[in-house]
């Protein structure tokens, strides 16, 4: 079952896609959930009251330090190794990882 999604998360998330729009970032769905793209590549996604991020090494880590953060497991009972979730408490951080996000996945 896929977590819900609150409409503050949702309205922060929009936020964001909208921010990445003029990179060439597009809103799209994967795992059944709202995610962000570049060229068929997923760099960010929600997954309840939080959002989803596939982060380099430095970032990533940097991440994880934030409360309530944790490698991202999409229920498959396996975190995924380049993938972070931060909760919506950080969402003033969800542009800074989204950029992170478009620069470690773009073509």
């Amino acid at each position: 079952m896929k977590p819900k999604i609150s409409l503050q998360t949702r309205l922060e998330y929009d936020a964001v896609a909208k921010g990445l729009a003029d990179e060439g970032v597009v809103e799209g769905s994967m795992f059944g959930m709202p995610c962000l793209k570049i060229e068929k590549k997923m760099l960010a996604g929600l997954f309840g009251d939080a959002m989803t991020f596939k982060l380099p090494p430095g970032p990533r880590e940097e991440a994880l330090k934030l409360t309530g953060a944790e490698a991202f497991d999409p229920g498959m009972g396996r975190p995924m190794k380049e993938w972070v979730v931060i909760p919506l408490e950080h969402a003033a951080t969800w542009p800074k990882y989204a950029e992170q996000a478009l620069a470690f996945v773009r073509p």
